[in-house]
This record gives C-alpha cells, sequence and structure tokens, in this order.
C-alpha cells in the first residue's frame, strides 16, 4: 500500500466540487477516494428535482469506484463549501461503513485550511451488518 497524502486528496476533492449539480440546494460536496494502489476516483453530489433521487459525492464516489473494479479503498477525501470540516450524512457514513470499512476519512472545509481525519469506525460507530 502506497503512502496517501491527505492534502492532495482533499485538493482532489475540492477539485470535483467544481462538477457538482446543485441547483436547488446550492450547496456542492466533492470526494475523491483512493485506492491502496494510490489510484484515485472523484465524485460529486448529483441533485434531482425530486428530490429523494438525490446522490451525494460520497456515494457517487464509491459506486463509480467499485463500479470500475477498484474496491480497495484506503482512503476517502470529502470537502464542501463550509466553514468547518463537512459532514457526511447518515446514508452516506452507513455506505462507506460498508464499501470501505478500512479507509481512512479526510473530512475538509472550503480551502483545505480545516482538514478532520478519522477512522470510519469513528465516523459511524455500530454501523448496521448482516
Amino acid at each position: 500500500m502506497i503512502e496517501i497524502n491527505k492534502k492532495e486528496l482533499v485538493k482532489k476533492a475540492l477539485s470535483a466540487m467544481e462538477n457538482a449539480y446543485v441547483p436547488y440546494s446550492k450547496f456542492p460536496v466533492g470526494a475523491c477516494a483512493a485506492t491502496a494502489d494510490g489510484e484515485t476516483i472523484l465524485g460529486c453530489n448529483i441533485e434531482n428535482a425530486s428530490y429523494g433521487l438525490t446522490v451525494c459525492a460520497e456515494r457517487v464516489t464509491l459506486f463509480k469506484a467499485y463500479s470500475e473494479g477498484k474496491k480497495d479503498i484506503a482512503a476517502l477525501a470529502v470537502a464542501a463549501n463550509v466553514d468547518e470540516p463537512v459532514s457526511p450524512c447518515g446514508a452516506c457514513r452507513q455506505v462507506i461503513a460498508e464499501l470501505a470499512p478500512s479507509a481512512i476519512i479526510y473530512l475538509s472545509n472550503r480551502d483545505g485550511s480545516k482538514i478532520k481525519t478519522m477512522t470510519v469506525e469513528e465516523l459511524l460507530p455500530y454501523a448496521f451488518r448482516l
């Protein structure tokens, strides 16, 4: 496994935010997953007029990684246009716990000046499992 540069991963998550489709909330979020071999996968939130069909950046990123056969997720950075590090929603926390259970999670604010580093267990203690 290669060493993950958290600032570089956050920088990529911030760049992914630019592709967000957020005409309703005006709340762009970007994410970047890094595989154990150093490959990165970007994603952003995509809204829909039927709001329940909206998909968060974290899930877009992980679904994209899995759909491309990249399942060894070592780290996930999430960034949003907020003052403090962004917090993933409950649905995203559950998906992260299942698809990237051993990943290091980096949560960032709008410019990467504040980054919170945590484990998946810290992000979602007692995650649902079958």
